[in-house]
């Protein structure tokens, strides 16, 4: 059995991109936030790539 990767419905702050990264690879939430937040500070292509992500990754079931 695979995994479909989907913006999570329960588990969002903005767009539900970071939930929804964090169920599929089974982890918790804040530290994907986390990874996302230096991806921005470190160089700003965070900002891009969750636009991007949010835009691409479809939205999952409740």
């Amino acid at each position: 059995m695979y995994k479909k990767l989907y913006r999570s419905r329960k588990d969002r702050m903005i767009a539900g991109v970071c939930g929804g990264i964090a169920e599929y690879f089974d982890i918790d939430p804040t530290l994907v936030r986390l990874f996302w937040v230096f991806a921005v500070l470190l160089g700003g292509s965070g900002i891009l790539a969750y636009i991007i992500c949010a835009i691409v990754i479809p939205n999952g079931d409740v």
